[in-house]
C-alpha cells in the first residue's frame, strides 16, 4: 500500500531495530525522507535547521546533501590562484573544529580514503580549507582544487569526526562520566547517500568502516542509513547483524512504499531477479507471451556471466542443450510474419517453465524455505 513521505517516516520510527538499510535509486526522495525524519523526530523548540541549532538540543543528526552544502568553493575567478573551500558556519562544524579540535582527525581520515601526500590546511579561525599535493620531492603544490570524490571524502570525515565521538561518549553508561553533555538527548543518527562520486574501492573501505563504527555503538542510539549504491548496500548487509532492510520506491501519483527486503541485493532487488519474478508471475497466471522467451534468455545470459560460462545455452540440460537453444533464439528473435503472434502454444509455454525452474534448480538460486 502507498505512503506519503510522512507515513514512511513514521514506519522507520515504530522499527525496533538498531539499524535500518534503505535502498533506493537515485531521485526517489531518499534526501527528502531524511528531512521528514528530522522533523518528525526533533522537538518542537529546536530551529528548523538542523544544523544551525544547538548540537546538545538535538535528538537526531544526519549527513545528507544538507551537510555537503555546508562546504562550498571559492575558486578565486580573478586571479585563478587561491582555491579554497570556504565552511558554513553552524553547530556541527564549529563543535569538530573549535570545541574538539578534531582537524588532525579529519585530516588523518581524509589522507586515509585518498593519499597521504593530499593535505588540508585550515584557516586559524576554521572558515576555509585550502590543499596542497606533495610531489615528493620536497616542493608543494600548494592551492590545488580537488577532486569531487575528493571533496566527498572530505565532507564525510568531518561527519566521521563527530560519528566517533558520539557513539564513544554515549557507550559511557554513566551520563556523569562522559567528557560531554551535547550527545545525552540524541537518539537518532540517519546517514543519506555518503558514496556520492566514491569509486569502488574506497566505496567498499568507507563502508566497512561505518559498519564497524555502527557495531562498536552499545547505547540505545539507532542508525538509519539510505543508500542508491547496491554495492555500498551489500557490504552494509553482510557486515551488520542486527538490521532490517528495506527498498523505497516512488510511484506516478507521487506516493511511496517501503519494502521490506530480505538478503543483499542479489537476492533483493537486483534487475535478474525482476525478470524471474516476471516470469514466474506470468507462468502463475497462465498468461506467458512471446517476448517471456527474451526474459528468458536475458535472465540466462545474466546467470551464465555471473558465474563465467563463455556461452548462456550450456546452461541448458545437458540431453537437450541444442534444442532448446534453437527455441529460444528461434522464439525471442524471429522476424517472420506467421510468428508475431503473441499467444505461444501450449508446448511453448511448457517450456519456459521447464528452463526457469532448471535454472532456479541448478545454478545457485536462493529458495524461500518455510515460515
Amino acid at each position: 500500500m502507498s505512503k506519503t513521505l510522512t507515513e514512511i517516516a513514521q514506519q522507520l520510527k515504530d522499527a525496533s531495530k538498531k539499524v535500518q538499510l534503505i535502498y533506493a535509486f537515485n531521485g526517489t526522495g531518499k534526501t527528502r525522507l531524511s528531512r521528514e525524519f528530522k522533523q518528525l523526530i526533533s522537538s518542537k523548540n529546536e530551529d528548523e535547521d538542523t544544523q544551525s541549532s544547538d548540537l546538545a538540543a538535538k535528538k537526531i543528526i544526519y549527513y545528507s546533501a544538507f551537510t555537503e552544502d555546508l562546504f562550498y568553493w571559492d575558486n578565486d575567478l580573478g586571479l585563478d590562484v587561491e582555491h579554497k573551500l570556504r565552511i558554513q558556519p553552524n553547530a556541527f562544524t564549529t563543535w569538530v573544529l573549535e570545541e574538539q579540535g578534531q582537524d588532525q582527525s579529519i585530516t588523518a581520515t581524509f589522507q586515509h580514503y585518498t593519499s597521504e601526500k593530499l593535505t588540508p590546511h585550515f584557516s586559524p579561525d576554521f572558515s576555509t580549507v585550502s590543499f596542497s599535493f606533495e610531489r615528493g620531492n620536497n616542493e608543494q603544490e600548494r592551492n590545488i582544487k580537488i577532486s569531487k570524490g575528493e571533496e566527498s571524502n572530505f565532507i564525510w570525515s568531518f561527519f566521521n569526526a563527530l560519528l566517533e565521538q558520539l557513539i564513544s561518549e554515549l557507550n559511557i553508561a554513566e551520563v556523569a562520566n562522559r567528557s560531554t553533555d551535547v550527545f545525552n538527548k540524541l537518539e537518532y543518527v540517519f546517514i543519506d547517500d555518503p558514496v556520492s562520486s566514491l569509486d569502488e574501492n574506497h566505496l567498499i573501505e568507507l563502508a566497512v568502516n561505518l559498519a564497524s563504527l555502527i557495531k562498536s555503538s552499545q547505547s540505545d542510539l539507532k542508525f538509519i542509513v539510505t543508500t542508491h549504491s547496491p554495492l555500498f548496500y551489500n557490504v552494509l548487509f553482510n557486515e551488520l547483524n542486527s538490521k532490517v532492510c528495506y527498498m523505497l520506491e516512488r510511484f506516478d501519483d507521487g506516493s511511496f512504499t517501503l519494502t521490506e527486503k530480505h538478503g543483499d541485493s542479489n537476492k533483493s532487488f537486483s534487475y535478474h531477479l525482476h525478470l524471474k519474478q516476471t516470469i514466474e508471475l506470468a507462468i502463475a497466471e497462465n498468461r506467458v507471451e512471446r517476448y517471456h522467451f527474451t526474459l528468458l534468455r536475458n535472465l540466462y545470459e545474466k546467470t551464465a556471466s555471473f558465474l563465467g560460462y563463455p556461452k548462456w545455452s550450456e546452461l541448458l540440460p545437458d540431453d537437450k542443450q541444442l534444442y532448446l537453444s534453437r527455441i529460444i533464439n528461434f522464439t525471442s528473435h524471429s522476424a517472420l510474419s506467421n510468428e508475431t503472434v503473441a499467444e505461444p502454444t501450449p508446448a511453448e509455454k511448457a517450456t519456459v517453465n521447464l528452463l526457469l525452474d532448471h535454472l532456479k534448480s541448478n545454478y545457485g538460486f536462493w529458495q524461500a524455505g518455510s515460515p
